[in-house]
């Protein structure tokens, strides 16, 4: 029966779509240069291995949702000496991931945080790993819109089952009350099984504030720092480099103080 089988047909139906495509082409390439029949089915089988790496990629690439796509490499270490590249090229090794470790960074706009996270992630999808990026106020507007519990589990799942998960922008705006929790759930459900990168503009002992509970802050900022570093990044904005300053008044505010998260037990890093 397949012996009678167009040869279009069966390769439809075994999904060889890049063979399907160009064999071809590849027939007559192998005609005229003597490509014995093992060296044509090498070749068309590498192209159609390479085709679906390339859809794999740019599947990831799409449900990673990336803001842009940074690297390592275009990262300049010299105007952030606290982070030392060496050091920082351990978050692209394989067990950064395997391991469920964690990383915070900290610092004002512009510094490069986001940078950072992305080429973790970047990296961590060129070698076949799961990986999701979203803002943190972005994810807790979505969650907190939902009053249905089944909902929300729904939408924290992809997040939590991630190989690497990066939180940006922690912080930037203060969350509604009810946030806390629900970064807490999904920091807990990650713990010890999955990596977590995490950026933003509050240094650990204002999570607190941040979240509107010290307690629930210093239990998240533990689960984070027991298998994970943090690293304070420092100096002038990307953005505003070589424009002159501009004096920000900050607007009085009458709201209670909250107090400040208690120190992080887990280790810290200041490379």
């Amino acid at each position: 029966m397949h012996e009678t089988q167009d040869l279009d047909e069966m390769l439809r139906l075994l999904r060889l779509p890049r063979i399907r495509a160009t064999w071809e082409e590849s027939v007559d390439r192998a005609a005229r240069e003597g490509w014995s029949g093992a060296d044509l089915l090498r070749h068309i089988l590498s192209d159609e291995l390479s085709s679906r790496d390339e859809s794999r990629l740019k599947r990831s690439l799409s449900r990673a949702d990336f803001p842009f796509h940074r690297t390592l490499e275009d990262f300049d270490f010299r105007c952030r000496p606290e982070v030392r590249r060496a050091v920082f090229q351990t978050y692209l090794e394989d067990s950064f991931v395997r391991e469920g470790r964690s990383l915070v960074l900290i610092g004002p706009p512009g510094l490069g945080k986001t940078h950072l996270g992305v080429a973790i992630g970047l990296c961590a999808i060129q070698r076949y790993l799961h990986v999701r990026f979203v803002t943190v106020q972005s994810l807790l507007n979505r969650v907190l819109r939902t009053e249905v519990g089944r909902e929300r589990e729904r939408i924290l799942r992809p997040y939590k089952q991630c190989d690497l998960l990066i939180l940006d922008e922690f912080g930037y705006l203060n969350p509604e009350p009810a946030a806390g929790a629900v970064l807490y759930e999904l920091i807990a459900d990650r713990y010890e099984r999955r990596a977590t990168v995490i950026t933003s503009n509050k240094s650990l002992t204002e999570w607190g504030r941040v979240l509107h509970d010290t307690s629930l802050a210093s239990a998240l900022v533990d689960r984070l720092m027991h298998h994970g570093d943090v690293y304070y990044l420092k100096g002038e904005s990307y953005r505003l480099r070589g424009k002159p300053r501009q004096k920000v008044t900050q607007p009085s505010s009458q709201d209670p103080e909250v107090p400040e998260a208690p120190a992080p037990a887990g280790r810290g890093a200041e490379a």
